[in-house]
């Protein structure tokens, strides 16, 4: 079958490659000039560094759908980050997280002395909760109502806690509102409020020290190069600076797009921008309003020094954690003192800048809103964050910056993601789960959908996952309307010999 690919981001990519090892012709088409969508490195001169994901969770699912869908994994080197990463309190206090959960438990011991049984009880409860979470709303997709409104899913919510926000969840473990926070501020990764997301999100924290944290040297967007050579070895074409404009259908299934004002011919189409925004091109009215997730600003920087005395990862969290989230999520305003995070990834990775210098990337939550002075807002979020740094250990980085680019969410919805929010549509309760788009959205059930805003939801492994349900999904399409030209065919036979 010749199979359409709109959008060249990682679960564009590998669903491309999924079906091109079932036999079919795909064909991807790119709008911007490179691959990846999210998935970018920032160059300046001899300086790198990822745009996009940083930190690397799941690295085993990761790992075994790369290798499924036909990428060579052996060149990729994983490191594992010890400790995962720090939080940097207000007040100055340092707490460190690590995979291993006796290390765990002592540094909770030393620094929250009562807390450890609490963690101990997180653990066993996130375990059982992962254990029924992942087969049924990672690997599974909610196609039809039957698949949802059952007494299992509803069963499996409850078990899950999901009419519980996370930090709700949370206070059932700790008391001290520092480790609430420490194991809450996970939810931003997806672009969600701690305090109103639901809590089957903390499974996301559970994950740091069950799977670790890792991080890919070269940059997590060097996964790109193992990727272009498993498509050039599967016959996937990729066609980049090639927008599709147009999608036709003949109201049943989608059977042309338009591109460069020509009308091309196609079986099947995936779409891999970032839903709704991906979904003018099936409808010319307004898609349904869904909520957008945190935006972010963010700074990357060339820097003449190397900090080897900070972690890679590292979280800076403002005192009033829940006002900060308050003024983002439901205000819509800059926080007065924003919390942020800041990668360090020269620490470990020399090739990423030029002997003695170093790249620092930072990223500051922000509301998805039109009605912020992005200009004024990044002068005063750039002074915060570097004058916050520099007493923070980050000594004299002003004088030491060689170059700093920044992004915002008016770049960010101006790339076409929708509202300008980072992460996808919102992980609030019915946005997830059956209640997210699903890889199936249209009535045209030739056309699938793929990315952090569709079922399973975002961060790189989850969106990959998310491409393993769209080739399933095509191959049971196709199944069955082959099986139903099959059995229109016996009963036309059987028609015809009735007649002689």
């Amino acid at each position: 079958m010749n199979v359409s690919v709109i959008g060249s981001g990682i679960g564009g990519l590998i669903s491309g490659l999924l079906l091109a090892k079932e036999g079919h012709k795909v064909t991807v088409y790119e709008k911007n000039a490179n691959i990846g969508g999210r998935l970018a490195f920032v160059r300046e001169s001899e300086y790198k560094i990822d745009q996009g994901p940083t930190i690397v969770l799941l690295p085993h699912m990761l790992l075994s759908i790369l290798n499924e869908a036909g990428v060579n994994t052996e060149s990729i080197e994983f490191v594992r980050c010890d400790p995962l990463y720090h939080v940097h309190f207000s007040d100055g206090q340092i707490y460190k997280k690590y995979a291993d959960k006796e290390k765990q438990y002592k540094e909770i011991e030393e620094q929250f002395p009562g807390e450890e049984g609490g963690f101990l009880r997180f653990m066993e409860d996130m375990e059982q909760r992962f254990e029924l979470g992942q087969p049924q709303f990672l690997e599974s997709s909610f196609h039809r109502k039957k698949d949802y409104v059952n007494v299992r899913t509803f069963q499996s919510l409850y078990k899950l806690k999901a009419y519980r926000n996370v930090m709700g969840n949370l206070k059932h473990y700790f008391n001290h509102e520092k480790l609430r926070m420490a194991y809450g501020l996970q939810t931003l990764y997806i672009g969600g409020n701690p305090y109103t997301t639901p809590a089957i999100y903390s499974l996301v924290s559970f994950s740091e020290h069950k799977h670790g944290i890792y991080y890919i040297k070269g940059g997590y967007a060097s996964l790109l190069n193992h990727i272009q050579k498993a498509c050039d070895q599967n016959d996937v074409t990729i066609k980049t600076s090639t927008p599709v404009s147009d999608v036709i259908s003949d109201g049943n299934q989608a059977t042309h797009i338009v591109v460069d004002n020509e009308t091309k011919k196609t079986d099947a189409i995936i779409m891999n921008g970032d839903f709704p925004t991906s979904a003018s091109l099936m409808n010319k009215k307004a898609p349904k309003s869904y909520k957008p997730s945190s935006g972010c600003v963010l700074l990357y920087l060339g820097v003449k020094d190397e900090y080897q005395n900070k972690e890679i990862h590292q979280f800076y969290l403002n005192e009033d954690f829940s006002g900060n989230m308050e003024e983002i999520f439901k205000n819509k305003r800059i926080p007065k003192e924003p919390s942020f995070y800041v990668f360090n990834p020269s620490k470990i990775d020399s090739s990423l800048a030029p002997e003695g210098s170093s790249v620092l990337y930072v990223l500051v939550p922000v509301p998805s809103s039109e009605n912020v002075d992005w200009k004024e807002a990044t002068e005063f979020i750039s002074n915060y964050v570097l004058d916050t740094m520099e007493k923070k250990g980050f000594h004299h980085l002003r004088k030491k910056i060689t170059w700093m680019k920044v992004r915002t969410p008016k770049e960010a919805m101006q790339e076409g993601l929708y509202s300008g929010g980072s992460f996808g549509i919102a992980p609030s309760l019915f946005q997830s789960g059956p209640f997210r788009p699903q890889v199936q959205p249209f009535k045209e059930k030739n056309v699938f959908a793929v990315g952090a805003s569709i079922h399973p939801g975002g961060g790189i492994p989850i969106v990959m996952q998310g491409a393993k349900l769209v080739a399933h999904a095509f191959s049971e399409q196709f199944k069955t309307e082959s099986e139903r030209k099959e059995v229109s065919m016996h009963e036309q036979d059987l028609g015809s010999l009735r007649s002689l």
